[in-house]
């Protein structure tokens, strides 16, 4: 078979970009994303696309209409596709067996049952979402189980390891591209049918094969081990508070030793207040509950012992809001600046902003939120699914355009997200129009805490103790001594 057409299952934040990739480096290829959702695909084939990711535009502006396409229309993509990816969601079950842990596959069987009907020729299966062991067995007996006389299918394990705010970069400049499928003749003719697309960019030595289980694992394995490098930084900022020490010194001086090395411990990045985005903490729990099915129980809790003190970070960083605040914050107004759970993204999937918005309003805080990437409706909707009532959003919500309304008469700011507009904001301004005393919670450490104080700020970080505000610059001529 020589890939001729390619069709995507799932038009979200993997599906969309990376067949995007596929279409501008391979010309020769049409490459149809579908979806069922006719909203998304609408704002698919719009000039404003339903995700937010540097690159991305021009990207398929550049292939749109000429080999992109994306279409509501399944069954016609997949009758014409020679090989399938299969990008759909795969959340987190909330009832019935691994409630909280397990991941519900309801939408790949699906996405498998919907081939199975359609499909009337031999097709390479790819599965592309982040999915348990052997879930590439599931989709192969569903098939098998369904197909028509005279098609067969093969199935290959093709994980993504994008980061968001960076995906267009780690498409086009992949660390590896990760292949598995079956160890056969006509699996192995299946894998390199993939492989000779991703060449196209790619070089081969980049390209790794492996039998399917283990392309399944590597992914989960990748994103538990990077997760257990964020917790093991956030434990050590809780020993800095406490001691004196800072945590981006001593995350910097541990970076340097080429044993570890300086990734995803970086103290400015949004690790200090828990992982966010949909994946490590799905993939986590995913590889707590395999620890539990194959009868690993310590495995199992050294696991989840990396998401529980994920979760410890996000509430040590909250009380720290409350205690600085004179242990109340009702009745109080609190800017909220990016809701995002990092920069360059408008994902808000377990962002750690959505857990301080919720904490400060059960406390009986206003608060004010100004994001620049993050829809309204896409708050509304994440206050709402943590417990927050309607009645609590619209009596003690506002969301602002700019972050100078948002933080105007406040008696607090809490970063969130490192955008880089935060950075150069004009925080002389901001402090003139704040309630007095004025503080603010840098929880990504983006800011210069040493400017803030000598504004007049109460600055609080994590990973570090911070000395009260200077005497306010306009009125002290010694400040520069200082």
């Amino acid at each position: 078979m020589v890939v001729k057409n390619i069709c995507c299952l799932g038009a979200g934040y993997v599906g969309g970009p990376t067949c995007s990739v596929i279409a501008l480096k391979c010309p020769e290829i049409k490459v149809t994303v579908v979806d069922k959702s006719k909203e998304r695909i609408a704002q698919w084939n719009s000039d404003k696309l339903p995700i937010y990711e540097p690159g991305l535009d021009e990207v398929v502006k550049a292939c749109r209409g000429k080999n992109l396409f994306f279409s509501d229309d399944c069954n016609a993509a997949i009758l014409e596709a020679d090989l399938i990816f299969i990008s759909v969601n795969t959340p987190t079950k909330t009832f019935g067996n691994g409630k909280g842990r397990a991941p519900d596959l309801k939408f790949v069987e699906g996405a498998a049952r919907m081939i199975a009907d359609i499909a009337q020729s031999n097709k390479i299966v790819v599965e592309k979402s982040t999915v348990p062991v052997n879930a590439a067995e599931s989709i192969m007996k569903i098939l098998k189980a369904n197909q028509r006389p005279g098609v067969s299918y093969q199935i290959l394990s093709n994980p993504e390891f994008l980061a968001e705010g960076t995906a267009i970069n780690d498409l086009l400049n992949a660390d590896r591209v990760l292949i598995g499928g079956e160890e056969s003749p006509a699996g192995e003719a299946a894998i390199e049918e993939l492989c000779q697309i991703y060449e196209h960019w790619i070089p081969r030595k980049k390209i790794l094969t492996t039998n399917t289980w283990s392309s399944e694992l590597s992914k989960l394995a990748a994103n538990a081990m990077l997760a257990q490098r964020i917790s093991s930084i956030n434990s050590l900022s809780a020993v800095c508070e406490a001691t004196g020490a800072d945590i981006t010194e001593v995350a910097r001086a541990v970076g340097l030793d080429s044993r570890i090395g300086p990734k995803f411990l970086q103290a400015d990045l949004f690790q200090l207040t828990g992982f966010g985005g949909s994946c490590f903490q799905k993939d986590i729990l995913n590889l707590v509950y395999i620890c539990e099915c194959l009868n690993l129980p310590q495995q199992a809790a050294y696991w989840q012992s990396v998401i529980d003190m994920n979760e410890h970070q996000k509430h040590r960083f909250t009380a720290k809001v409350i205690e600085s605040l004179f242990n109340t914050v009702s009745g109080k107004k609190i800017g909220i600046l990016g809701f995002a759970f990092k920069k360059n993204t408008g994902d808000t999937r377990e962002s750690a902003a959505i857990y301080v918005a919720k904490t400060l309003l059960d406390e009986g805080a206003t608060i004010s939120i100004y994001d620049p990437k993050v829809e309204d409706a896409q708050i509304y909707e994440d206050l709402k699914y943590v417990g927050v009532s309607s009645e609590r959003i619209a009596s003690h919500v506002s969301l602002f355009r700019d972050a100078y309304t948002a933080t105007k008469e406040c008696h607090a700011i809490v970063i969130c997200t490192e955008w880089d507009e935060f950075i150069t904001l004009d925080y002389e301004q901001i402090y003139d129009q704040m309630m007095k005393p004025a503080h603010i919670f840098d929880g990504r450490k983006i800011l210069d805490h040493n400017n803030l104080l000598r504004i007049g700020f109460h600055v609080e970080t994590i990973g570090s103790r911070l000395a009260q505000p200077f005497k306010n610059r306009r009125y002290s001529t010694n400040v520069q001594t200082l």
